[in-house]
């Protein structure tokens, strides 16, 4: 059996309900990993929905060195009001670890300058230039409606929660292509027939 892979999952105040739980669900569930929750002082933060999150740890570098990846949620926070979040997302892509970002969580990768030599998305090509101008990797961006995965960096706009869980997977266990394939096609059924399958 492999070794029980850790994902910090990354949290700030104001977080996107709906872009995290496919992927720490079905990580812990499907893939065995172990799901850590990461706030940037180790304090409680409230979603927006008004949920509220008692994380496991900070983000400091030297209490997450046993993190395999780890997946920054989006948040308008990290327009508004961000926290620097660098050192760790630098830490664990220089450790060989898979580093994600979803929506606004993108602009923590951007501005940690894990875009550079990586082919990303995010909101929008105009959307992320203009809340971080002149980011490293800038020309880099690819505009598309799904996730990218360029080497052990994930990303995705906040419209795509299921392509980032399945990149972000791809991307920590290439070898379970079989398993990512089920998973897929499980979670692509609800708009392949019936009234959602196009719009009315």
């Amino acid at each position: 059996m492999s070794e029980q892979k850790t994902i910090g999952v990354l949290f700030i105040d104001r977080f996107a309900d709906w872009e995290y739980g496919l992927l720490a669900a079905s990580a812990v569930e499907w893939f065995g990993a172990r799901a850590v929750s990461l706030t940037p002082n180790g304090k409680p933060v409230t979603s927006a929905s008004g949920f509220m999150l008692t994380p496991d740890r900070s983000t400091a570098v030297d209490e997450n060195t046993d993190l395999d990846a780890v997946a920054v949620i989006g948040s308008d926070q990290w327009v508004d009001a961000p926290p620097d979040v660098s050192a760790l997302l630098t830490a664990v892509a220089a450790g060989g670890g898979v580093v994600g970002g979803i929506c606004a969580g993108t602009l923590a990768l951007a501005r940690a300058g894990l875009f550079d030599k990586a082919k990303h998305t995010s909101n929008g090509r105009d959307w992320i230039n203009e809340k971080e101008p002149d980011y490293p990797g800038a020309q880099n961006y690819q505009d598309v409606p799904h996730a990218v995965a360029d080497g052990r960096i994930v990303s995705a706009p906040g419209s795509a929660p299921g392509t980032f869980a399945l990149a972000f997977l791809k991307t920590l266990y290439p070898q379970r292509s079989s398993d990512l394939a089920q998973m897929r096609t499980l979670f692509a059924k609800e708009y392949a027939e019936g009234e959602y399958a196009e719009a009315s």
